[in-house]
């Protein structure tokens, strides 16, 4: 489940980074790819810090700060990583 939250706001977090930075604007279908990978590695970098983990309530079995904790890695990944990808593009001339 931390996995898809990761990868949902990375590609969301993408296509936002896009739409703020038109220099680096790469088309939906890259900005989405390059936050979905972003996105991914962002979650799992807050695994390893032992942030993650959405399932980890306890009784409830449910914990809300995990899940904002894993949209937020996700998006931020996402963005940084097509800020990454839109730059090295932009550098190479496309």
């Amino acid at each position: 489940m931390e996995m898809i939250i990761s990868l949902v706001a990375g590609a969301v977090g993408g296509n936002a980074a896009g739409g703020i930075l038109r220099n680096l604007n790469q088309g939906t279908l890259i900005n989405s790819l390059a936050g979905i990978v972003g996105g991914g590695l962002g979650g799992q970098l807050l695994g390893m810090l032992g942030a993650g983990g959405a399932m980890a309530g306890g009784a409830s079995g449910f914990d809300l700060g995990a899940v904002a904790g894993q949209l937020a890695a996700g998006g931020v990944g996402g963005g940084v990583l097509l800020a990454v990808v839109g730059a090295v593009r932009n550098a190479i001339g496309r």
